[in-house]
């Protein structure tokens, strides 16, 4: 596969360990930002013929979704991860999705067909393009005339409780790393699309309780899985007092439906002139 010099290192993480570990908790990933799908669908307003893209797609259940939506037209998922894409094939194959299917390329440069998509949509998927404005003019290219662009994408670091708790927790006294993520800027991510050549460039706070695991043995285990690499170079006790922070503080988050933190997105929707 061919990927854009800025996304080799995306590729390697993705089509790597990364990806097979979110193909093994695929079904976790979704459950975490469940909260987020009718707000996120109601937003993209899927109609029964429209032809979808869903960019950085992983396992594929967005892309399900939206095939579902657009019952008489169709879902292409695109993404690095070979192994999440295989997940996504399977699933739409048992769960019975013929209009759905699924790329390995990186959306940056890949030669989509000119105005193909009536709709394009990102689940917290376009955040780790290594050059943000190609990537959004190759899929503004690709978007037809009066087409839509729908993104979830993370709001700074100091609203998302969950983000902030574990990097805190993960650095075990050393320097906590406080740089936001990419498109978490109102203004940046206006500024980006309308360059790109998008217009009515609107981001729309949301706020919703993200899911970690149904109790605290449940969500240590996958937070560790996900996160404990970051302990890999610390001593025993450290590594140790580091997991029993993490449970106290899950312990402090737990509901009658599960552990729960603060997350907060922007809904970002612009439409191709």
């Amino acid at each position: 596969m061919r990927v854009d010099p800025s996304n080799e290192r995306m590729l390697k993480a993705w089509d790597g360990d990364d990806g097979a570990l979110w193909a093994k908790r695929a079904q976790r990933f979704n459950d975490g930002v469940a909260a987020y799908r009718d707000t996120f669908f109601a937003a993209a307003g899927i109609r029964p013929t429209d032809n979808v893209l869903d960019v950085g797609c992983g396992a594929g259940q967005t892309t399900r979704d939206a095939a579902r939506f657009a019952g008489r037209g169709s879902a292409l998922g695109v993404d690095l991860s070979g192994e999440m894409l295989a997940l996504a094939r399977r699933l739409a194959g048992e769960e019975g999705v013929p209009n759905v299917s699924f790329a390995q390329v990186d959306a940056q440069i890949h030669p989509f067909a000119e105005a193909r998509f009536d709709v394009v949509i990102s689940r917290h998927g376009s955040m780790f393009f290594g050059t943000p404005l190609a990537a959004f003019s190759n899929l503004a290219r690709a978007t037809r005339p009066g087409g839509r662009l729908v993104l979830l994408t993370w709001q700074p670091l100091r609203l998302n409780e969950w983000i902030t708790t574990f990097r805190t927790i993960f650095a075990a006294g050393r320097e906590v790393p406080s740089s936001d993520l990419a498109l978490s800027d109102p203004a940046e991510i206006e500024r980006l699309l309308v360059s790109a050549g998008y217009s009515e460039v609107r981001c729309t706070a949301v706020d919703k309780p993200m899911y970690f695991g149904q109790d605290v043995d449940d969500a240590a285990e996958f937070i560790v899985e996900q996160h404990g690499g970051r302990l890999s170079d610390l001593d025993g006790a450290t590594r140790a007092a580091a997991v029993a922070a993490l449970r106290a503080d899950l312990a402090e988050h737990q509901t009658d439906r599960g552990v729960f933190y603060g997350s907060a997105a922007w809904l970002v929707e612009a439409r191709r002139p």
